[in-house]
């Protein structure tokens, strides 16, 4: 294949042909054809090429130096602050269908528009050409992925999120085993910001494995390793018979006993994901994407995709998120964006000390009481700011991190939302009902939704925004999966949120009991009171969980408001995911044998005990 010297020079003509792939030669031929850009740089896993990244951010007015040394801010433009969710469409040929949670557009069709968009948007602009492994190098787990892009940010943000992949393409030895992504910022304002975001696309061609961005800067939509390859990892991991999940991946360390016991968590948004990864004293290896698959010794074994936290900045503070707090605030490679930023000095919302009345901020120049062109108030620091930085860099960073064998699961959290319903911890049955569990989540909107406070959403195993396969053949992975397994992990529920008389009977660092109980179950250093819908602690053990790590008084009352079962809203609950899984086709008939025993033994208690709520102590 000739390529145009002229555009790619020798030094990266080399670079390409190193790879020995003719699959990447015809990726990158196409679209430099299709794109028009003035040059082509290809970026391998050298120190030189992620330093010429770096630079090119800022020369490029993409991103700008702060104070502290390595720090740099980037801002979205005002109209591009978070994922565009209309805009990000699955491509499936016609006369196929998806579940009605899926945005789905005609292939055909898109791939016309998309191929229209690009044509010539790179002209005068920098094509660069960058290769990452999603999940530890050298591993089973992980997949090649190459990324095209005229953004330097989006360049860069990859690099501190992924782990280097340009060794990994080489050791295809030709194969087009990996996944691919074109992105352009497409024509840019006077700020350096997407302008045409009426055209703004995000297309998943989930045939051939690649992914299309254009007319957007935000990483959520221009990152394209991040959710937008986890769909295609879905898709492939449903095929293949393994798990790819929107899940933590940390390590317990219970205090006083030499061991590490890990968990993968999945908890939608403003369910405590974060927090629960964050729990001072243990290891984190992930805060959002884990592939799980089964391992000779019969167990599950999780990766995580990524090697860097892409995590919202609004309310980390010395106090609430300590460590976190100490890593952006010291020298170090990390990028902020859509935040205040006053004589190089980054503010950001919640973070504990005032901010300044005036700066630099998503909308420009700004001061206390600026509007926007529909007369909304402009707030000093987007509620959707992030910042980027690898987990290395963090004190509680699991060793383990980039293991190519991963870490052995012994249990799963799904993390739910409610404030009248669950109890704080509960263990699941078994596998299947465990799967249930996680089918049947549910998490309530916050005061953040106007006008919605209080409003269940169902959001199984909370992956319903990224799945692109059919639900009945998501679910149905996860009993296979278990079937699979000789030791399976154990799974469990949370829920911080239970109210009574609007006030959270929880403090925000409770969750390190519950942890802590559930890290005691898996082995076997507590017993259960088995309920309805699970297993649920004994007083005796929480009361002492409490004393030894938070030195407090768990009295029996607050026990009991905690855990009894309240069967007329676990029955509602019921009926709910009946008539949900009823409408949706091809649901595995375990999904409904759980709903209706669930229902019986509900009822059954109900009728023994003669109450509405049932006590924990009430149970034999």
């Amino acid at each position: 294949m000739e390529f145009d010297k002229a555009i790619f020079g020798d030094i990266n003509l080399e670079k390409l042909k190193d790879l020995r792939n003719p699959f990447v030669e015809q990726i990158v031929d196409k679209y430099v054809k299709l794109c028009r850009p003035s040059k082509v740089t290809l970026i391998t896993d050298s120190d030189e090429d992620i330093a010429y990244l770096k630079q090119k951010a800022i020369d490029d007015k993409e991103e700008t130096p702060l104070k502290i040394v390595g720090h740099t801010i980037h801002f979205d433009g005002y109209y591009d602050q978070a994922r565009d969710k209309e805009n990000t469409k699955i491509l499936i040929p016609k006369g196929e269908t998806l579940s009605k949670y899926m945005n789905t557009a005609d292939r055909d069709d898109s791939l016309e528009e998309i191929m229209g968009l690009l044509d010539g948007i790179m002209a005068d602009r920098e094509m660069l050409v960058s290769f990452f492994c999603l999940g530890p190098a050298n591993s089973r787990f992980s997949i090649p992925s190459l990324q095209l892009t005229d953004s330097a940010y989006v360049a860069h943000s990859e690099s501190i999120l992924y782990r280097p992949g340009y060794g990994e393409f080489k050791n295809l030895n030709g194969s087009d085993n990996f996944f691919h992504f074109i992105h352009s910022s497409g024509k840019l304002d006077e700020n350096k910001n997407s302008k045409n975001i009426d055209k703004r696309r995000i297309y998943m061609d989930i045939k051939e494995e690649r992914v299309f961005s254009v007319n957007t800067q935000y990483a959520g939509n221009s990152v394209g390793l991040k959710k937008l390859a986890l769909r295609l990892a879905i898709n492939r991991a449903n095929k293949e018979e393994w798990l790819c999940e929107h899940m933590l991946i940390m390590g317990a360390k219970p205090e006083g006993k030499d061991r590490t016991t890990y968990f993968a968590g999945a908890f939608p948004s403003a369910c405590g994901k974060t927090s629960t990864a964050m729990i001072p004293g243990q290891l984190i290896l992930g805060d959002d994407i884990a592939y799980i698959r089964k391992s000779n010794d019969g167990r599950a074994y999780a990766v995580n995709v990524e090697q860097g936290i892409f995590g919202i900045i609004e309310d980390v503070n010395p106090i609430d998120d300590p460590v976190i707090y100490k890593t952006i605030t010291t020298p170090r490679e990390l990028i902020v964006s859509n935040i205040l930023v006053k004589d190089e000095i980054p503010y950001w919302l919640g973070m504990g000390k005032e901010l300044p009345s005036n700066g630099v901020n998503f909308s420009g120049e700004w001061s206390l009481g600026n509007t926007d062109n529909e007369g909304k108030e402009i707030l000093p620091a987007h509620k959707n700011a992030r910042y980027t930085v690898r987990i290395s860099e963090l004190d509680n960073s699991d060793p383990k991190l980039h293991d190519p064998e991963g870490v052995p699961l012994s249990g799963i959290i799904y993390g739910g939302r409610d404030s009248d319903i669950n109890p704080p911890v509960l263990q699941s049955l078994n596998w299947t009902h465990g799967v249930f569990v996680g089918a049947t989540l549910e998490s309530e909107t916050t005061a953040a939704t106007i006008g919605k406070q209080g409003v269940r959403k169902h959001n199984p195993m909370a992956n319903l925004d990224f799945l692109v396969v059919n639900l009945g053949t998501y679910i149905s992975n996860h009993l296979k999966f278990g079937e699979s397994l000789e030791h399976l992990p154990l799974i469990f529920s949370t829920n911080y949120f239970l109210k009574d008389d609007e006030k959270f009977l929880n403090d925000k660092t409770d969750k390190k009991v519950w942890l802590m109980w559930m890290e005691g179950r898996v082995h076997n250093d507590y017993n259960a009171i088995k309920t309805p819908i699970g297993y649920i602690p004994l007083y005796d053990d929480v009361r002492s969980l409490f004393s030894h790590l938070f030195d407090k008084t768990l009295s029996e009352e607050l026990y009991e408001r905690l855990f009894s079962l309240r069967t007329e809203k676990l029955l509602s609950r019921m009926d709910r995911m009946e008539k949900i899984y009823g409408e949706e086709a091809d649901i595995p008939q375990a999904i409904f044998d759980e709903i209706n025993t669930q229902k019986e033994r509900l009822l059954k208690a109900k009728s023994k005990y003669n109450k509405d709520i049932i006590s924990p102590f009430d149970f034999d």
